[in-house]
């Protein structure tokens, strides 16, 4: 039976790949320590998720494991050698990483070094998708003239008319503390697959979403947006009209890309995945689908002041993973993601 490493094991889109892979035969271990818990508090809270995993994955192993910690991580792999590696776990949030950008960084680009050290030394054949973000190109997308719509912001430009390539340029923008460390993992897991000749792979996301996330104000957009519609809390829009527009993808779609990466693994390849713009909306245009599955009326303020280094407009071009990988694609629409986060909050609060 093969073994899969998954980094994050509790979060959305490491709890996703478990289940995905569990449902192909393959033997699961899970590293998260809940510091989600540590950056958002209490609502950042996923050992739900884990407890979940432990149910309904025959022989679920759990490590509780820093991936900060070195000599663990190291220890780990050794001892495990697994057949791949899906590295998730990630301080996610750039606002909050100017509060904390010793843990920001540690994180993000020392832990993700340190996975892929520790895979060099114990299992260098192994695929090793990492979770990147869309915030290594920074604030540059913004350079892209805009057009003003009634309920979104637009690309004018027919270069973009598909969304962003992975050939657009990270380079001199601000990308915000979290960027930044997230630029030098992304960077890494290139360099360890074109220099050692190892499998790897980083998948630079849009909004990652789905029914199992626990979103929060400063990470979990749609997420966050549903809980907020469904308790009557006021939301806050920051900026641009709330037509800042974001493509959303589900959660399930990304294990199955994963999934289809180290069955067919590169080495040292970048990915667009998001939701592209089919399964793009602004956060007006949230509201509006939000308001009509659940019933509820969205509550929300406006703010002046946006996110520093906020994208006006994103949406991923998907072209260049469709033609590596022809049997992939996006499955799952964004009116059936909102419906389904809807459904997952409801029962949440139920209990």
């Amino acid at each position: 039976m093969k073994s899969l490493l998954v980094t994050g094991s509790s979060g959305l889109i490491g709890s996703e790949v478990c289940l995905h892979f569990a449902s192909k035969g393959w033997r699961i271990h899970g590293v998260d320590n809940n510091q989600r818990a540590v950056f958002f508090g209490p609502q950042g809270d996923t050992r739900w998720n884990q407890g979940r995993l432990a149910k309904a994955i025959t022989g679920f192993q759990h490590h509780e494991l820093d991936i900060r910690n070195r000599d663990g991580v190291l220890e780990l792999l050794k001892a495990i050698k697994p057949n791949a590696i899906v590295h998730t776990a990630a301080q996610p949030s750039h606002d909050r990483a100017a509060a904390i950008p010793f843990d920001d960084f540690d994180t993000n680009a020392v832990g993700t070094l340190n996975l892929l050290e520790a895979t060099r030394q114990a299992c260098p054949e192994s695929p090793f998708v990492h979770m990147s973000t869309n915030k290594v190109y920074g604030d540059r997308p913004n350079a892209i003239a805009l057009k003003e719509l009634d309920t979104r912001w637009d690309y004018d430009d027919i270069e973009y008319e598909n969304g962003i390539s992975e050939t657009f340029s990270i380079d001199q923008s601000k990308h915000s503390l979290f960027g930044a460390s997230k630029v030098a993992a992304d960077v890494m897991v290139q360099e360890y697959g074109r220099y050692f000749n190892m499998p790897t792979c980083a998948l630079r996301g849009g909004c990652l979403t789905g029914p199992n996330h626990s979103g929060v104000e400063l990470h979990g957009f749609l997420s966050f947006l549903v809980k907020c519609n469904l308790e009557g809390r006021e939301y806050k829009v920051f900026g641009y009209k709330g037509k800042q527009v974001r493509d959303n993808i589900h959660s399930e779609d990304v294990a199955r890309f994963a999934y289809a990466f180290i069955d067919s693994p590169r080495c040292g390849e970048v990915y667009n995945i998001g939701g592209g713009k089919p399964n793009s909306c602004s956060i007006l245009e949230a509201f509006k689908i939000a308001e009509r599955l659940s019933g509820e009326a969205m509550q929300y303020a406006y703010v002046d002041e946006n996110r520093i280094g906020d994208h006006i407009c994103y949406y991923s071009d998907l072209r260049k993973m469709r033609e590596h990988y022809p049997s992939w694609d996006i499955t799952i629409s964004l009116e059936e993601t909102i419906e389904q986060i809807v459904s997952a909050w409801r029962r949440r609060a139920e209990g």
